[in-house]
């Protein structure tokens, strides 16, 4: 029995925090982590703000979800905070790593300087700063600066933190995927009766820009040669897109199949994925397609794709912004077998780069050598 306890006092403790456990890049990172940090015999804990759980993860769940109400109002929340306290006291974490939006000056410094106990790290996903920090320096390096540690998750991410907040504590981790169950679940059969290119992500708001997309896809030579568009996804702008596709003519070549627990299936499927966002922090989705066997192409946003793609190796990278270079690349993987067949055979390679094995591996350093 003393051995037990023993071994229960030298076990690793660590809470991930985001807003849930489904819908987007970052909560995928923190449930792949949680599997990693499990096997390596660390107790995990995710505590997420949104009652919304679809991907697998391994730990508890402390869901503060379920203690909001329909008005939200002032005194909930509160209530929802004092129970945070209350949880962070009673399990005093080795780390806190916090995955989640954080568009409250005031809110997030109280987080971070009063009911956070533990050593705290902070993840920036996108190269839109304000949503993970505050605008104004000084109100970021208060409430940021002797945080443990600020995780960039891409080299030129870093060197927009430091350049503009001047901040000291700044790395780069990338996120990571887990190969192998993308390549089991990719071998998934898809019932689609058609030839297809792909994209995937979010519309409640333009930032992935899939209108820009479907009016590319309908000036390519794709739908001339019966190629559909597959756009996997949820929001609320779909009813805008789908008449983007209907004034654009491709109406019957364009089909939006709503969000897909795998989508790695869809991905092994198509001819190659495009992505044509504003911006971007790490695009997964570039990755999780470039496991599945699938060329990408993409703009060169600020952030991420260049770190992912190797124009004419794996990839096109295409000059940001620039819709007739989009059209371009889409026409030349398209038209140049031979540079598409060659830029399909090396789309794996990158991949061990950011191997879940590789990755954890940099978090463990980084909390406990």
């Amino acid at each position: 029995m003393a051995g037990d306890i023993n071994i229960c006092r030298l076990q690793k403790k660590i809470a991930l925090v985001g807003y849930r456990l489904n819908g987007g890049g970052a909560e995928r990172v923190a449930a792949t982590l949680s599997h990693f940090f499990h096997d390596t015999n660390i107790e995990v804990h995710h505590i997420i703000v949104l009652d919304d759980i679809a991907y697998s993860y391994s730990g508890s769940v402390f869901n503060l979800g379920k203690l909001k109400n329909k008005t939200n109002g002032l005194f909930n929340k509160l209530n929802r905070l004092i129970a945070l306290k209350k949880y962070l006291n009673q399990h005093q974490f080795d780390f806190i790593i916090d995955f989640r939006f954080r568009t409250k000056p005031i809110q997030e410094l109280l987080i971070a300087r009063v009911f956070y106990n533990s050593k705290s790290i902070f993840t920036v996903h996108s190269s839109e700063l304000e949503v993970y920090m505050p605008n104004q320096s000084f109100l970021t390096r208060i409430t940021y600066a002797n945080a443990y540690k600020i995780i960039a998750i891409t080299k030129s991410m870093q060197e927009m933190i430091e350049s503009k907040h001047n901040l000291k504590n700044v790395m780069t981790i990338y996120n990571p995927i887990n190969s192998e169950e993308i390549m089991k679940l990719a071998q998934e059969k898809v019932d689609l009766d058609y030839d297809y290119v792909i994209s995937a992500g979010r519309f409640d708001s333009n930032v992935k820009q899939f209108d820009k997309l479907i009016y590319a896809y309908a000036q390519s030579v794709l739908p001339n040669n019966n190629i559909h568009l597959v756009i996997l996804g949820e929001g609320t702008r779909k009813n805008e897109l789908i008449e983007v596709a209907r004034k654009n003519g491709v109406s019957n070549l364009v089909h939006f199949l709503g969000f897909k627990n795998n989508p790695y299936k869809y991905y092994k499927q198509a001819k190659f994925y495009i992505l044509s966002s504003m911006l971007e922090g790490m695009p997964m989705v570039l990755i999780e397609a470039l496991s599945c066997g699938t060329p990408v192409i993409s703009f060169d946003c600020e952030t991420g794709p260049r770190e992912i793609i190797s124009d004419r190796e794996n990839g096109l990278l295409v000059e940001n912004q620039n819709i007739e270079k989009l059209i371009d690349a889409i026409n030349l993987f398209e038209t140049d077998n031979a540079l598409y067949t060659y830029c399909k055979s090396n789309s794996t390679k990158i991949i061990s780069k950011f191997s879940i094995k590789k990755i954890g591996k940099q978090w463990l350093k980084l909390m406990f050598d």
